[in-house]
């Protein structure tokens, strides 16, 4: 604590600490709406692009400016914009390759400026060579000052046309069909992640600025379904990435700054596929763990029940008669040994008993009261979706929910009337029932 304390006295760690929590709240919030569009490489392309786009303003003032540096990256990136969408418009060439043609094109022309500059006079000045993989250290208090301002104007902008943006990336036909100019908020679109990206070059670099666009967008993703809540998330996330990436960085001798920001981001995102309440690693493995368990328990009684059916209409059904795992999966096959050990859930919960003596696989079950019950309406519920399969053509389609109840809770009276008549006539009807405590 003391060392932490200590970093953070120096002046220059709480600027690189601002402008990294700057640029992750920014790039977290627009890669929000490129992670909904599936342009999430666009981000790199602009990044790499904007490489060439900072040597040529370098290169016309000969000495180190962060606002020319800006507005030539700026520049730069629009210019890879106009390409992808000319090449994809009036070629047939798709939208990935066209990024990845920009995207080498420009960062092959960079390079070679890069070169060019540093075997100049005056190249050791340049400080260009940071662009690449990030120099956070490198930044003073004008650069903040600048990316602040970029970084609010930013936030401002998505707040204002929030509505815009959220039309553009679900639905832009809709937009355009109410008179909307969705090319245009497409291209402003476009250009505040030109801004995003440009201004976290000197921090992260061009090799890693993706990362921080997609990363706390895609995070944010598993924990909510709702844009707003997904775009205030991302910031959280990236500003958070930022702030600990710039603090493990500082108490580390010789650890660069960008790519721990990127590990911390994607730490997150870790966290967020495996914890994250619904769309969780975690969550879902249990989710299917507990339906593959309620399956083979609905499997099993829907078997003794079927079973003792059947000895019902031959006249052989009998008190205390049981039947074996060996009769059960005959007609669900399933693991004898999982078989087993649902039964012995079963039993737990009072649904099925043992009947005789034997054990093991050789054990024979049978329905107590309250299992059966259950079991009928399990049966009466398969055999009525397999009657509404039958005439879905005469009684219509139906879509059941599981949430609201059974099937015969939610179709029309007349629709369940007509499948009651079906079920009789098919003579597919349950015949053994289960009231009053015993069989009846």
């Amino acid at each position: 604590m003391e060392s932490l304390w200590l970093i953070l006295s120096d002046p220059n760690t709480r600027w690189v600490l601002a402008a990294c929590v700057l640029l992750g709240l920014s790039s977290g919030v627009l890669g929000c709406f490129a992670l909904l569009r599936k342009h999430s490489l666009l981000g790199d392309a602009f990044a790499h692009a904007a490489l060439p786009g900072i040597c040529i303003a370098f290169m016309l003032v000969g000495s180190k400016s962060i606002t020319l540096f800006l507005i030539g990256a700026v520049v730069a990136g629009l210019l890879a914009a106009a390409c992808i969408q000319a090449i994809t418009r009036y070629s047939r060439i798709k939208e990935d390759t066209a990024l990845g043609l920009v995207l080498s094109v420009f960062f092959g022309f960079g390079i070679v400026l890069l070169t060019k500059i540093q075997q100049s006079a005056n190249g050791n000045q340049s400080g260009l060579d940071s662009f690449l993989f990030g120099k956070a250290a490198s930044l003073v208090g004008t650069d903040v000052k600048v990316m602040m301002g970029v970084a609010a104007v930013l936030l401002f902008v998505c707040w204002l046309f929030f509505k815009e943006f959220k039309l553009l990336s679900f639905d832009p036909g809709f937009g355009r069909g109410l008179g909307l100019p969705m090319g245009l908020f497409n291209a402003l679109l476009m250009l505040l992640i030109v801004l995003a990206v440009v201004i976290g070059l000197q921090a992260v670099g061009v090799v890693l600025m993706a990362a921080m666009l997609i990363i706390p967008a895609l995070a944010a993703r598993y924990w909510t379904e709702r844009l707003d809540r997904m775009i205030v998330l991302a910031g959280l996330f990236g500003a958070l990435s930022g702030a600990a990436g710039t603090l493990v960085s500082s108490l580390t001798y010789n650890m660069p700054t960008g790519p721990v920001i990127v590990l911390c981001a994607t730490a997150l995102f870790l966290l967020s596929l495996i914890v994250a309440p619904q769309r969780g690693l975690a969550v879902k493995g249990m989710r299917r763990i507990k339906l593959r368990s309620r399956i083979a328990e609905e499997n099993l009684l829907q078997s003794l029940y079927d079973l003792a059916e059947k000895d019902l209409l031959a006249g052989r059904l009998r008190p205390g008669i049981g039947y074996r795992i060996a009769q059960l999966i005959e007609r669900r096959p399933t693991a004898p040994k999982a078989a087993l050990r649902t039964l012995r859930r079963l039993h737990r919960d009072g649904l099925v008993k043992r009947v005789g003596a034997a054990q093991g696989l050789e054990t024979r079950w049978m329905l107590t009261d309250k299992g059966g019950e259950l079991a009928y309406e399990l049966t009466l519920h398969q055999r009525m979706w397999e009657i509404f399969n039958m005439y879905e053509g005469v009684l219509g389609s139906f879509k059941w929910d599981g949430r609201q109840g059974g099937l015969a809770e939610q179709l029309p009276p007349e629709v369940l009337q007509e499948v009651d008549r079906l079920l009789d006539a098919h003579e597919l009807k349950p015949r053994l029932t289960f009231a009053g405590g015993g069989r009846a």
